[in-house]
């Protein structure tokens, strides 16, 4: 059999890096699995976006607060392994198998779900050629808009996602050319006005075609349908936000007795157990009476989480942490800090 560990979180997002942190805090021997290839979850998403809603900080860009949860999820060096889709879990022995899809196994003596809506991809085009240009200017989850600084920015898309992108570039690219696929847009009006009002184009019932290409492999020009008619717009930029689409296609032994709601959330209570001994979840993943769904409801989940883990694995243990400002092992790093 591969190495125990104590317990093993699925999903390297905000739940499951405080539950990694918090875990090292209670001493349990911990891996976390995470299906891409960076840590963070869909805050990867919006990493320009700013979170004013999360206790203790200041306003922050997601890209920052990603950063802190890394660092903070670290801090007792949890194994970590990336590129690992979960495809099963089932229990024997006492000990969780956690097959991933490429065959490998890892065992562990307890499993915390914190995989949020599971693995969220982003919708492509279906364009062919496209998939060339993701190497160079075809974007679908920019890590930042400040990249686009200068640039002709063209940006296919109609939700509230795209026109808030939008607005962001007006005020940094030389110009931004917002093409919507139906006769109007799903987002804010306030937000539609805001772009139009500020210099943005938009073309709306447009239909990419087909790219033109430099001598740099770059795109250079888009081909459109736009009501029926063609047009070439010219970009040095092209983000596509088409939506997402998240899929979980965990399977779970029968013994295990996880339920789901409509939702397609596991059901569970919010000390974090969902029925089965050794088994919880956190963040996304559970739906509760009287959860709070927010990244600081997150940070609890994750907490009770863990708690009910060291107990579950040793019945007579604290049923809390101590607070980190007496906890032993804080004294080393603590003198880092110390004025």
């Amino acid at each position: 059999m591969n190495e125990v560990f104590d317990v093993t979180i699925i999903g390297g997002g905000p739940s499951g890096l405080y539950s990694a942190f918090y875990s090292g805090l209670r001493n349990l021997k911990t891996k976390v699995i995470e299906s891409q290839s960076v840590l963070g979850g869909k805050v990867n998403l919006y990493p320009d976006k700013i979170l004013w809603d999360v206790g203790g900080l200041t306003p922050i860009t997601g890209k920052q607060f990603l950063s802190n949860c890394i660092t903070q999820g670290l801090t007792f060096h949890p194994t970590v392994c990336l590129n690992t889709e979960v495809s099963q879990i089932t229990k024997v022995a006492g000990i969780f198998d956690i097959r991933a899809s490429n065959g490998a196994h890892h065992h562990t003596k307890a499993v915390i779900l914190a995989y949020g809506s599971g693995i969220i991809t982003p919708n492509k085009l279906a364009v062919d050629g496209a998939e060339q240009f993701e190497r160079t200017n075809l974007h679908y989850i920019p890590s930042s808009l400040h990249a686009f600084r200068n640039k002709h920015v063209f940006l296919s898309g109609g939700g509230n996602t795209a026109i808030e992108q939008a607005n962001e570039l007006l005020a940094i690219a030389n110009s931004v050319t917002l093409a919507c696929r139906s006769n109007e847009l799903r987002a804010h009006e306030h937000s539609v006005e805001t772009f139009r009002n500020n210099g943005g184009t938009l073309l709306l019932e447009t239909q990419i075609r087909s790219f033109r290409s430099n001598h740099q492999g770059e795109i250079e020009a888009i081909s459109l349908s736009v009501g029926g008619e063609h047009r070439t717009v010219a970009a040095d930029a092209v983000i596509v936000n088409h939506g997402f689409a998240s899929k979980q296609d965990i399977s779970f032994g029968a013994a295990l007795g996880i339920q789901f709601n409509d939702n397609h959330f596991i059901e569970g209570s919010p000390d974090s157990t969902i029925g089965h001994p050794g088994i919880f979840a956190a963040g996304d993943a559970i739906a509760y009476t009287g959860k709070v769904n927010l990244l600081v409801g997150t940070f609890q989940d994750a907490v009770n989480a863990v708690n009910s883990v060291k107990q579950y694995l040793n019945p007579t243990a604290e049923k809390h942490a101590m607070v980190s400002s007496h906890n032993e092992a804080f004294v080393e790093k603590n003198k880092q800090y110390s004025l």
